[in-house]
């Protein structure tokens, strides 16, 4: 049995706070990168060109991203061999509040969502834990901004939909929203499972480096074609046009 003081717990989450959103991940910078590269409408160019100079001046100054900080998305992968020395969910909390208090990051949370009386610290994370085998404890923070958590569905479709329905269903979505998560956008899409478990698998699916695709090779082929027909779209950047609407598009499904 492994022991892990929980004050090590809210040291790491209030790290992986501030890193989330000043630095981005590998795979989304190469993603960036060739977008800026081949695109070849020059209002969207110039758009992914400010988007790049933004990203390297966040880094540098380690200064958020975007100005939208979001809710704190925890997700841990728990060994069912680690003891925590404390309280596990106040740690997550209490890295939080720290993380978002020594980054100056934009605190958005409120406490109640008709009355929206801000909590002052970012509070309550948002936690996901799933138990795993070994002594390890994985933590993965993701920051999940309400400009494009806003434009999140959920549709029940019936079986006879089959590849087509959810093609349609996504590429339905995308429309609807439009330039209102801020194109370039990274999609997460979940198949299956039940009410509440499709939605995680949705999320979860974007923990995956967009350079991966599913390890299923029918769904490998699903995210490929769905973010070719995405991007001919004609949405673009910030909505500007031009074939940069997705950067790439992740897939988990669920027996159902």
């Amino acid at each position: 049995m492994r022991t892990i003081p929980a004050a090590a717990i809210t040291d790491v989450v209030a790290e992986l706070c501030i890193k989330a959103n000043t630095q981005l991940p590998p795979d989304i910078v190469s993603a960036l990168d060739a977008s800026r590269q081949n695109e070849p409408w020059p209002l969207a160019k110039q758009t992914l060109g400010l988007l790049w100079d933004n990203m390297e001046l966040a880094e540098e100054k380690n200064l958020p991203i975007c100005q939208d900080t979001g809710m704190a998305c925890v997700f841990v992968e728990l060994g069912q061999d680690v003891h925590i020395d404390g309280n596990f969910e106040q740690a997550i909390h209490e890295g939080v509040r720290k993380g978002y208090g020594e980054g100056y990051l934009r605190k958005s949370i409120v406490g109640d969502p008709l009355r929206r009386v801000n909590t002052d610290d970012n509070t309550p994370a948002a936690i996901t834990v799933r138990l795993v085998p070994g002594d390890g404890c994985t933590i993965t923070v993701a920051p999940k901004g309400a400009g494009s958590e806003n434009m999140s569905r959920l549709g029940m479709l019936k079986p006879a939909d089959g590849v087509e329905g959810v093609k349609n269903f996504v590429l339905e979505t995308v429309k609807l929203a439009g330039s209102n998560p801020c194109p370039p956008i990274v999609l997460g899409v979940g198949v299956g499972g039940f009410f509440d478990k499709v939605t995680y698998l949705a999320k979860h699916a974007l923990l995956r480096p967009i350079d991966q695709p599913n390890p299923d090779p029918f769904y490998a082929q699903l995210e490929q074609e769905l973010l070719e027909e995405i991007n001919a779209l004609g949405i673009g950047p910030q909505g500007f046009g031009g074939r940069t609407t997705c950067l790439g598009v992740s897939i988990e499904s669920a027996p159902t």
